[in-house]
């Protein structure tokens, strides 16, 4: 008797896969700074302390992907990792400042406020937003601001969605509760629970960024032919 033949890779395993050829691109002080790509880009975003750069790295399967400061807010640089296997870059992952964090200066959260606002609005080959938020504090008034910013561009396409982040923190009804909350603020965008210690939505939030990247080969696989 012939032993089962390998059944092919799951979505989220591609996807995973994907995520882990992450290698850093560039950083950038200011949006001028940033190179000009015609390939999708896919930027994370969230208050400081929101665990955006422990999401990153899970993801990526890389532990020091993304730089976590000692000093939450005081990493204001635009930094990008590049995507591809093979030599081939076929989309990147930006890397934003957190923002709201008290013990920077006033005049330095408002500069980076104005980057942020002029980057989610004017960068042409931005595919998708993934906004984290710690499910406990909810959101600030910093991020719904972004979310009224991001509005226009999400009505006319852009990609969009919420990760609740740490959510081992939570019991299943407030879980629930969360993420039910989430998807009302999203305005027409996603959300998703997500904690890197409890290996939760990991494989979700994979498939998902993989999807925004790739949609002519994810339209092909749905009816049954082969990716591009």
């Amino acid at each position: 008797m012939r032993p089962p033949a390998k059944s092919e890779k799951s979505a989220s395993e591609i996807a995973l896969g994907w995520l882990h050829t992450a290698r850093f691109l560039t950083t950038a002080p200011q949006l001028h700074f940033l190179p000009d790509l015609d390939i999708p880009e896919i930027a994370f975003v969230g208050r400081s302390n929101a665990g955006k750069s422990t999401c990153i790295n899970t993801l990526t399967q890389q532990k020091q992907l993304a730089f976590a400061s000692k000093k939450p807010g005081r990493t204001q640089h635009i930094n990008l990792f590049s995507l591809g296997k093979q030599g081939v870059m076929d989309a990147v992952l930006t890397d934003l400042p957190g923002y709201g964090y008290a013990a920077v200066p006033r005049q330095e959260k408002v500069r980076w406020q104005q980057v942020m606002a002029n980057y989610l609005v004017t960068r042409k080959n931005l595919q998708g937003i993934v906004l984290m938020c710690d499910p406990r504090l909810g959101l600030t008034e910093l991020d719904e601001i972004l979310l009224d910013l991001l509005r226009p561009r999400v009505q006319e396409g852009l990609k969009f969605l919420v990760i609740l982040t740490k959510a081992d923190k939570l019991t299943r009804s407030e879980a629930t509760k969360a993420l039910s909350i989430a998807r009302l603020q999203a305005g027409g965008g996603e959300a998703r629970l997500f904690s890197a210690t409890k290996r939760t939505g990991i494989g979700e939030v994979a498939t998902l960024l993989w999807d925004w990247a790739h949609p002519t080969a994810t339209s092909n696989l749905a009816v049954g032919l082969p990716a591009a």
